[in-house]
């Protein structure tokens, strides 16, 4: 008797493949957009959430407000930041893209105006603006590739902090079942070339090898399209 694939179990939806987001910290995102008047905020705490790879800073704005941000590098308790469209150009400002110059370092680019940023927010990471044309920033990302951006989005000068968390292992596989736990991830994964012929399309006895293309067919069912999925084309390059 068979069982249902990895991928099946995935799309059906148990507590297994939904985040935990009841025990999240906070939203970290810029402060919301305000076109008449800049604000200033105090570092408050540096704290850890389990939905970040990032730590996150705690700021409290001279308006009375809480929020929080994605800690940058060099950033401490007691630190006074700036959030509006036009800042000094300082690590942990958050200003428009159109004043910030070229070759800075960015993080947490909104992808339209007043979103509180969706881009360059993972831990050591960060983009450098390029050049400007028109009312588009052109922005190096960290994936080396250029995107062009809208100049009214926001982004937060500096290095987004925890660069150096892959440097640490995990020692033991219980420490990376509860670090992939909080986050809703499956671990441990099993290969599917290890398994058994009724458990996947891809397991058998015959070692680890596949028996079949690994292109599923256009209209297999939940359950055999695994693989390559209309992969359009496979073999060398010749």
């Amino acid at each position: 008797m068979g069982k249902r694939i990895t991928s099946q179990k995935r799309g059906r939806g148990t507590r297994r493949y939904i985040a935990p987001s009841h025990r999240f910290f906070a939203k970290a995102k810029h402060k919301s957009l305000d076109k008449d008047r800049n604000y200033f905020g105090k570092v408050v705490e540096i704290a850890h959430s389990v939905s970040h790879s990032s730590p996150i800073a705690i700021i409290k704005y001279d308006d009375g407000e809480i929020g929080h941000i994605i800690a940058p590098e060099g950033i401490g308790v007691g630190d006074i930041i700036y959030s509006g469209k036009t800042n000094e150009i300082k690590t942990g400002n958050t200003l428009q893209l159109s004043e910030i110059p070229d070759g800075t370092l960015i993080y947490n680019i909104e992808s339209k105006a007043g979103d509180g940023g969706k881009f360059v927010r993972a831990s050591g990471t960060f983009a450098k603006v390029l050049s400007k044309t028109g009312n588009k920033v052109k922005i190096l990302m960290p994936s080396r590739k250029e995107v062009d951006f809208n100049s009214s989005c926001r982004a937060t000068v500096g290095i987004v902090s925890g660069g150096g968390r892959l440097e640490k292992p995990f020692i033991k596989a219980g420490n990376r079942w509860h670090a992939m736990r909080a986050r809703g991830r499956l671990y441990p994964i099993t290969s599917a070339v290890a398994m058994n012929a009724v458990e996947h399309p891809f397991g058998s006895g015959r070692g680890r090898h596949m028996g079949k293309p690994s292109v599923a067919p256009r209209h297999a069912p939940p359950g055999r399209k695994v693989g390559q999925v209309r992969a359009r084309r496979t073999g060398r390059i010749r």
